[in-house]
């Protein structure tokens, strides 16, 4: 599948590469290496995404050439469709493309106008599906970024300083910095290469891990405020109200999760925020021995063993329960305690 991705980005000239919405250090790493690529290769590359870049990934290299938009910009298809010989957004198929990297949907980037057009899909989540003209799903990957870093070295495209900047943050960020279930030979393998290739580990990782603003840190405080520990299962959330009080983005949940599954015997850890219309986002981690990925599918959600999100119906009370009962029902570990 590999080839035939390469085939298509040989045979087009412009394209647009984007990610899923309230992107993660994955989406972001991988976009921006990826429209890095593809200008390398002669094209002409534009990295689109409804929430821009957050900002713990703003100094990336490329970060600021990223256009937050809410739709394909107006001029994408227009030099295209000029030619008398391409007078439809299909006929455009010949020239333009849209790269979606680690989306299950053209919905989940949240960017309107992507319907028309021909779409490469790049993705390593178990929860992957075959929406685009062309698919690439490969979940023995432990990042997306692993998937553009194979692309790169196919096309024969030299891993600069740069490129290997954004793919080692967006490894090192989807593997919890090489902690999470899956990690192996491999992953420390590609991470080798860009580092040797110009990654600096320490300054990939200092924005991710030391770069929080106040805001965050008073809302893990509030977050934490709100831990519910029953027996490996431990939970938290964030209500609309603080996020207002305490002046948090929604940039600023990123992670809080990770603190509720640090606990000592802690097996599954789940947070709830929010969001405006008072629904809640679920975000799902495990230490390896549950598969979260289930429980999240299973309420329209999608992501990986160790690592999973939906969302879900409120009130709080009642997301609550309906979430953590599916989780006793899915497993044993669970169940008995």
């Amino acid at each position: 599948m590999l080839e035939q991705v390469l085939r298509e980005i040989r045979a087009r000239r412009r394209f647009l590469v984007t990610s899923h919405a309230r992107p993660d250090g994955d989406g972001i790493g991988s976009a921006l290496a990826c429209g890095q690529i593809l200008r390398v290769m002669g094209k002409e590359a534009e990295v689109v995404m409804h929430d821009g870049v957050p900002r713990i990934y703003q100094n990336l290299p490329f970060a600021d050439r990223v256009l937050k938009a809410d739709a394909i910009p107006a001029d994408f298809f227009a030099n295209s469709l000029a030619s008398p010989l391409l007078n439809s957004a299909a006929a455009a198929f010949a020239n333009d493309a849209v790269i979606l990297l680690e989306c299950d949907s053209t919905r989940r980037t949240q960017l309107a106008g992507l319907e028309p057009c021909f779409l490469i899909n790049i993705d390593h989540h178990v929860s992957g599906r075959n929406f685009a003209h062309v698919n690439w799903i490969d979940s023995s990957v432990m990042a997306t970024a692993e998937l553009v870093y194979r692309l790169a070295r196919l096309a024969c495209v030299p891993i600069d300083r740069d490129i290997a900047t954004c793919l080692y943050t967006a490894l090192m960020t989807d593997t919890g910095s090489f902690m999470f279930e899956g990690t192996n030979e491999h992953t420390f393998t590609v991470a080798r290469d860009l580092v040797l290739a110009g990654a600096n580990p320490a300054q990939c990782a200092r924005p991710i891990y030391f770069g929080h603003s106040t805001a965050k840190m008073r809302l893990l405080g509030a977050a934490l405020s709100n831990l519910h520990r029953e027996g490996p299962l431990a939970w938290i959330c964030v209500t609309q109200e603080q996020m207002h009080w305490l002046g948090a983005r929604e940039e600023d949940c990123e992670g809080l999760v990770n603190y509720a599954l640090s606990m000592a015997d802690v097996q599954v850890a789940i947070f709830f925020r929010e969001l405006p219309d008072r629904r809640f986002r679920v975000s799902l981690r495990s230490k390896g021995q549950v598969n979260v990925s289930t429980v999240a599918e299973h309420f329209g959600g999608g992501g990986h063993k160790c690592a999973s999100g939906c969302s879900i119906e409120g009130p709080l009370s009642v997301a609550v329960s309906r979430v953590v009962d599916r989780l006793r029902a899915e497993t044993e570990i669970l169940s008995a305690d």
